[in-house]
């Protein structure tokens, strides 16, 4: 019996190293503490990179991530991106405000399982703001939204939802606490009195120690150089500017003869715009090709004698390459319409310095094309309405004839003219002498 249960316990173990994936999971709290930094504007950018930690958290067997939150907030939409990866996190995640937590900050750390704070830290100030920036204010639709998102995660999260709303709206009046004509912004101290903090913290070995994490593996997540760079140039500002000076370029180098620095610069700065929100995840490569449309659209029309529906088809779709590339339709267009205008006084203003320049005389006539400088232009031939004479050659319907005893060509009203036929001129467009043959 002895070694029949032997045999077992061996056959047992030998199958355990066999097949190690019959294991069983890591206890929780065994894997490693995932510290993940939430620092400058709350953008997509951000949101991706998010993203890519939490899955690496995930794929390790992290027992928890830590996000160390100091930010000013940000778009609406990135945070609420932001919001979701948090609640569909399977490892649990922990919000620790290290310094502020401001607006779409205090949004994300309540998304949290649990707020935490470091003494000096702050939170709240959660109105939402234009893209436009400024004081100018949200419609009342955006407003009631969103405090009903900050509402929701502030109970979630067993905090009171009337002091998240008073971060939300001014006319919110919590006695003690904030008055009517004022946002609530808490500090560390503040929020640990009315409970709205699960704990105040000096260090992270800390709240390690309090999470019952102290001799928890920590590993830190930083932002690889490409997302750090796609999180810089998808910034509405830095974007904005980049388009500026992609339009003002391209427009320089389309009124200066051949290839150069403007044509260069252009190009750096569309690839840049482009590639900054593809890396952040904002946009496809269809965006570029879309782009890259447009410019061929318009530069076929360049080649064409009028402005038409190939111009304006290939603004339309430069237009659209924008917009697509934006957080929203809205974003995209109210970019677009600042870049356009910048773009502007960079041109008027390149103007004024390319005249003190010789490049100008390459790009527009120095001097008037008078007599004096030998330049003859056509005679007018208005003179000639009324006139009699007879078709030289048959009028297809242009063709030549005499006329005052002169050779002229000549264009027939519309129809065929046999030559030797009586004419009479009936009008003159400039050069363009209409007949018409006598009755």
């Amino acid at each position: 019996m002895t070694r029949k249960l032997l045999a077992i316990i061996i056959a047992i173990l030998l199958l355990g190293f066999a097949f190690p994936a019959f294991r069983p999971p890591a206890a929780a709290g065994d894997g490693p503490v995932y510290v993940v930094p939430l620092e400058g504007q709350v953008e997509k950018g951000l949101s991706r990179f998010l993203g890519r930690a939490f899955r690496e958290a995930e794929r390790s067997g992290a027992s928890a991530i830590i996000l160390e939150i100091n930010t000013y907030g940000g778009l609406i939409d990135a945070a609420s991106d932001i919001s979701d990866l948090i609640m569909d996190s399977p490892v649990p995640v922990y919000a620790y405000v290290r310094y502020r937590a401001i607006s779409a900050g205090a949004y994300i750390a309540l998304s949290c399982r649990a707020l935490y704070m470091a003494p000096g830290s702050t939170i709240g100030a959660a109105e939402p703001r234009s893209i436009l920036g400024g004081d100018e204010a949200v419609d009342e639709k955006t407003l009631s939204a969103w405090e009903g998102e900050m509402r929701k995660v502030a109970a979630q999260q067993g905090k009171d939802p009337q002091v998240a709303a008073a971060m939300v709206r001014r006319e919110i009046e919590i006695e003690g606490l904030v008055s009517s004509d004022r946002l609530l912004t808490l500090t560390y101290s503040e929020a640990r009195e009315i409970g709205f903090t699960d704990g105040v913290f000096r260090s992270r070995a800390e709240l390690l120690s309090h999470l019952g994490l102290g001799g928890a593996r920590v590993v830190t997540v930083g932002t690889s150089p490409s997302e750090g760079l796609a999180r810089f140039l998808t910034r509405v500002e830095v974007a904005t500017i980049l388009i500026t000076i992609g339009i003002a370029a391209l427009a320089i180098e389309v009124m200066t003869p051949g290839f150069g620095v403007a044509g260069i610069i252009s190009i750096l700065a569309f690839a840049l715009f482009f590639g900054g929100h593809i890396v952040a995840g904002l946009a496809g490569r269809e965006v570029v090709l879309l782009f890259l449309l447009g410019v061929v659209l318009l530069l076929i029309e360049a080649l064409l004698p009028n402005f038409g529906v190939v111009g304006l088809a290939g603004i339309g779709v430069i237009i659209a390459s924008v917009v697509m590339t934006a957080e929203s339709p809205g974003s995209g267009l109210r970019m677009l319409a600042m870049a356009l205008f910048l773009a502007v006084l960079i041109i008027l203003a390149s103007y004024r310095y390319l005249k003190k320049t010789g490049l100008w005389s390459q790009i527009v006539l120095q001097f008037a094309e008078t007599r004096e400088q030998g330049y003859v232009g056509p005679g007018d031939a208005s003179h000639l309405v009324g006139k009699t004479g007879r078709a030289l050659t048959p009028l297809r319907p242009a063709g030549v004839a005499e006329i005052n005893g002169k050779r002229v060509d000549v264009v027939s009203e519309g129809g065929f003219v046999a030559q030797a036929t009586e004419i009479k001129v009936v009008a003159t467009e400039g050069t363009r002498i209409v007949v018409r043959p006598l009755e």
